[in-house]
């Protein structure tokens, strides 16, 4: 993390602690020492209504939705006086800025996947702007630096996107971007030496790369090349799956599939652990549904063919058993479940269930040492199950506590795989699990000056204005006095299908460490209880999240967790407008 956004967080949280006091600054005896009573610039009201439909709506602020008006500039310049010159008056703010500068600086670790006889993962030593690649030949070996993306430029312009191994561990493809631009540029370096080869790919964007199973090249996805000036501004239409084969030009790739009647559709390549077929997701906007076609890449005669195509619900491919593929879906299950579609006979009618939805939502899934490993959400923190290939369940993993697991990445016949967890009040922790015994170990640790011994989280349920229960963590020091007089930061976001589950924040505990409690609801318009638990808090359902929030905040205060002048409460982005 970087100091300009350690500073950038840091008003954040200094905002959020005096955002606990400013009802009370004309009580407090130091309200003088920060000018007495804040006083806020005026903004001038209109007449202005709208009609939409029948129903006129008063807009008396419409003027400041012009960002470029003398007068609206001169209306934030104004507000920004009044913020900063509060927050530059502060007398902990320099306190808390050498807290979080030092927690910040701590190591982080990816989840490591194996290809070939390697392991691979990402490492930050701190405050590195990007992530570094490493590779280890044995998992107490001597980590290899692969790749710095905070060398690929002098100024941090250019920036990793993503990366893919060949399955012989000997060939990484890499997607850099430049300058914030979802373009992305596809280049290959040898793994063992690390020397750059020639392969170039340029004009990709929304697109993952996927080698073949013997190396040979990748598929990735493009538009056709931008004329003129357009490459930042213009629209794209016509996306394109190609193959690139290793050693060529890329004006000499090879165009798998396109739809030159559907401008607006996108696709995505990837080549089954097998090796056997190439499963392509038709994508078309941001709607969480998709189509899927194959092609069998044994058969050099077969073109991409349609397997589920009437895109009336989410399908995310699995593994595939032969011509048998699993895929975790939505279809008749708003908490997900897991189908087998066979090949030869696709029909909706002859699909199998192998897992069926259950009352919690599957978040991922994956088929490691013949097991499927299936990370849930319990009332929005992890719980993992295995079954056996036909979804008998075996038995679930322990977790280190009510906190979030991600990962286990593998191929079906691996013996291992790797996940991270993390809490309120854990750094990111990554784990091996032996796939055998089942059993988990520390793979890597950050260390943080702090004892994570000292806080706890607990998850309560209220009733919101409806009737309906929403959970709700609190996470604060042991042994906190219920008298209502606790500062109280409530968090919230409710929308985008989004889940807020427990994950560990350098801000959140220096606001903790200062005595105060940190609370997150799980207001309905989130992914936590699959999708009518988003649906309930959209459109116009959306005054669900409002009383959602609002009935967590009088809970805090009715238990005596806190009271009103010292409950302050944020959001960002959708949770910003909440």
């Amino acid at each position: 993390m970087t100091l300009p956004k350690v500073r950038s967080l840091l008003i954040l949280i200094t905002a959020a602690v005096l955002s606990l006091s400013v009802n009370l600054l004309a009580q407090q005896p130091q309200a003088a020492a920060f000018g007495g009573k804040l006083s806020y610039p005026e903004a001038r009201k209109t007449d202005v209504t709208n009609d939409y439909h029948g129903t006129k709506v008063a807009d008396p602020y419409e003027w400041l939705e012009d960002t470029n008006s003398p007068e609206t500039k001169a209306w934030v310049e104004a507000e920004n006086k009044v913020t900063f010159g509060y927050l530059e008056q502060v007398p902990v703010r320099a306190k808390i800025k050498e807290r979080m500068t030092k927690l910040w600086n701590y190591e982080r670790y990816t989840v490591p996947r194996v290809e070939g006889s390697r392991y691979f993962y990402s490492k930050n030593d701190g405050l590195q702007n990007q992530n570094v690649i490493y590779t280890l030949n044995t998992l107490s070996g001597e980590p290899h630096m692969l790749l710095d993306p905070n060398k690929m430029s002098s100024d941090g312009t250019v920036a990793l996107s993503q990366y893919e191994i060949s399955d012989d561990g000997k060939l990484m493809v890499y997607g850099v971007q430049t300058a914030g631009s979802d373009w992305v540029e596809w280049k290959v370096k040898e793994v063992e030496t690390g020397k750059e080869l020639p392969d170039h790919v340029q004009w990709s964007k929304f697109s993952g790369a996927s080698w073949t199973k013997d190396g040979s090249g990748f598929f990735y996805s493009r538009y056709d090349e931008p004329k003129g000036q357009t490459a930042l501004t213009g629209a794209n239409y016509f996306h394109k799956l190609y193959f690139h084969k290793m050693g060529t030009e890329q004006k000499d790739d090879a165009l798998v599939y396109e739809r030159q009647d559907q401008k607006e559709w996108g696709f995505n390549g990837d080549v089954t652990d097998d090796g056997r077929y190439l499963v392509v997701t038709v994508w078309q906007g941001t709607e969480p549904k998709n189509r899927v076609y194959y092609k069998d890449l044994n058969d050099k005669t077969a073109k991409v063919a349609p397997l589920l195509d009437d895109f009336d619900a989410e399908y995310e491919f699995i593994d595939n058993d032969g011509p048998i593929f699993w895929f975790r879906t939505d279809a008749n299950a708003p908490r997900h479940r897991v189908i087998a579609v066979d090949t030869r006979k696709p029909a909706r009618a002859n699909w199998k269930t192998v897992i069926a939805e259950g009352g919690d939502t599957l978040d991922a899934i994956n088929v490691i040492n013949n097991k499927f490993v299936a990370n849930y959400l319990h009332d929005a923190h992890t719980v993992v199950k295995v079954y056996d290939l036909k979804g008998k369940f075996e038995r679930e993993i322990q977790m280190p506590g009510i906190g979030t697991a991600a990962g286990f990445p593998g191929k079906r016949k691996d013996k291992e795989t790797f996940y991270s967890y993390t809490s309120y009040t854990t750094p990111t922790t990554i784990y091996r699990l032996d796939m055998n015994t089942l059993r988990s170990e520390i793979f890597r640790q950050p260390k943080v000056d702090f004892d994570p011994n000292a806080y706890e989280t607990k998850q309560i349920f209220y009733t919101s204005k409806d009737g309906t229960k929403v959970p709700m963590f609190i996470t604060a020091k042991k042994g906190i006095k219920l008298d209502g007089q606790n500062p109280t930061l409530l968090y919230g976001y409710g929308g985008f299908n989004i889940s807020l589950t427990p994950t560990f924040s350098v801000a959140n505990l220096v606001w903790m460490e200062m005595g105060g409690i940190y609370a997150v609801p799980n207001l309905r318009g989130g992914g936590e209880y699959g999708k009518a638990w988003h649906e309930g808090g959209m459109k116009a359902n959306k005054q669900n999240v409002f009383d959602d929030f609002i009935g967590a905040a009088e809970w805090l205060i009715a238990n005596k967790y806190t009271s009103t002048p010292r409950l302050g409460i944020y959001g960002r982005s959708n949770g910003g407008l909440l």
